[in-house]
C-alpha cells in the first residue's frame, strides 16, 4: 500500500486556545512518527480563529525536534505572501538542522482574507500572477549558482528539502507539471478538479534536476470511529462549521454539544451533505476501502489524511484506527 500521511491545521476547539492547540499538533506529531506516517505537514493560514498554524516554519521545527523519523513540512507555504529569498532561507536552515526530513510545500492562495493579505503583503496588488517565477526562483537559491550577482543565502545551496507544489485546480496541476515538480491535489476541499488536475499535471510532465517521474499525492478528508455512529457523530463539528464558514463565520471549531443543539434547516442540511459526499467518515474498514478506491482512481503515489474533530483524543484515535487498518 502506498504511504500515508497527515496534514494538520493546529486546529483551535470552542473553549481551547492556541497554545493548546499548538501542543497538540506536537503530541499528534510524536504519535503519526511512531504509528508510521510518511509525513507531517501544517498549513499557512491567517487571522482565521479555528486555525494556529499562521508561522509554518516556526512551526516545522518544534515538530521536527520532537520527532525522529517522519518527514514535516508545509502543506503549504503560500508563497505570494512572502519573499522567494525568505521562504529559501527558512527552509534551507530547516534542512540543515534536520537533513533529509523537510518538505516545502507551496501554494498561490493568501490563506486568508483580502484585508489580512493586504497588511501581510505590504500590497494592494493581491494577485499571484509572479507565482511562477517566485517557485522557479526560490528553487534556484536551494542549487548551485555560480552568477556573482544571484543572492546566495547561507544556508542555502546544498541544503535542498523536498520541493512540492499544491493545488485546488488545473492551474498548479500544469506549472507543477512543466517545472518537474512533485505535486498535491487538494481532493479534501476542491474535489470536482481531482480527476482533471491528475491528468493535467501527468500530461503536462517535464523531468527536472529535482524529480525525473511526476509523483502525486492526494489530500481527502476522514473522520474514522470504532462505529459509523460515533464516527457521523464526531463530524457535526465538522457540520456546523461549514454553516459557519459558509456566512463568513471563522470562529474556533464548535463542540459537538454546539452542533447537537442546532436545527439545520433543508437547504443547510443540503450543503452539509454535499459536502461530507466527498469526504471518508466511517469506522475503519470502510474508511480504508473508501481511500484505496480514492487511490485506485487516480494512480495516487502517496495519499495525505486531514482530520478535524472537537476532541483530541478523537482526532488521534482516528489517525490511530487508519494506521493499524491500512
Amino acid at each position: 500500500m502506498i504511504p500515508l500521511s497527515v496534514l494538520d491545521l493546529a486546529t483551535v476547539a470552542s473553549g481551547s486556545s492556541p497554545a493548546q492547540a499548538l501542543r497538540e499538533t506536537t503530541t499528534l506529531a510524536v504519535e503519526a512518527d511512531c504509528l508510521g506516517y510518511h509525513r507531517f505537514w501544517v498549513a499557512e493560514h491567517h487571522a482565521i480563529a479555528a486555525v494556529a498554524s499562521s508561522a509554518p516554519a516556526v512551526l516545522i521545527e518544534h515538530l521536527a525536534t520532537a520527532t525522529s523519523t517522519i518527514r514535516v513540512g508545509s502543506g503549504g507555504v503560500m508563497l505570494p505572501n512572502h519573499a522567494p529569498l525568505v521562504v529559501a532561507e527558512q527552509f534551507a536552515t530547516l534542512e540543515a538542522l534536520h537533513p533529509g526530513r523537510i518538505d516545502l510545500g507551496l501554494g498561490r492562495a493568501p490563506g486568508t482574507d483580502h484585508v489580512t493579505a493586504r497588511a501581510l503583503r505590504r500590497s494592494a496588488d493581491l494577485g499571484a500572477d509572479h507565482f511562477p517565477d517566485d517557485v522557479v526562483e526560490l528553487i534556484r537559491y536551494l542549487l548551485p549558482n555560480d552568477n556573482p550577482s544571484h543572492p546566495a543565502p547561507v544556508p542555502g545551496s546544498g541544503y535542498l528539502p523536498e520541493v512540492w507544489l499544491l493545488g485546488s485546480s488545473t492551474y498548479s496541476a500544469q506549472l507543477a507539471g512543466m517545472l518537474g515538480l512533485s505535486f498535491s491535489f487538494a481532493y479534501h476541499f476542491a474535489p470536482a478538479l481531482l480527476d482533471q488536475a491528475v491528468e493535467t499535471y501527468r500530461a503536462n510532465f517535464q523531468p527536472s534536476l529535482l524529480l525525473e517521474e511526476p509523483h502525486f499525492m492526494v489530500a481527502a478528508s476522514v473522520i474514522c470511529a470504532d462505529t459509523d455512529e460515533e464516527a457521523h457523530r464526531l463530524s457535526l463539528s465538522n457540520a456546523l462549521n461549514i454553516l459557519h464558514r459558509s456566512t463568513g463565520r471563522m470562529g474556533p471549531l464548535p463542540s459537538i454539544e454546539e452542533a447537537s443543539a442546532r436545527v439545520f434547516t433543508e437547504s443547510e442540511q443540503s450543503l452539509i451533505n454535499d459536502t461530507f459526499s466527498t469526504h471518508f467518515i466511517g469506522n475503519p474498514d470502510a474508511v480504508r476501502k473508501g481511500l484505496a478506491a480514492l487511490v485506485e482512481r487516480v494512480d495516487a503515489d502517496e495519499l495525505m489524511l486531514s482530520t478535524r474533530t472537537h476532541s483530541y483524543d478523537a482526532r488521534a484515535r482516528s489517525y490511530e484506527l487508519i494506521a493499524q487498518n491500512w
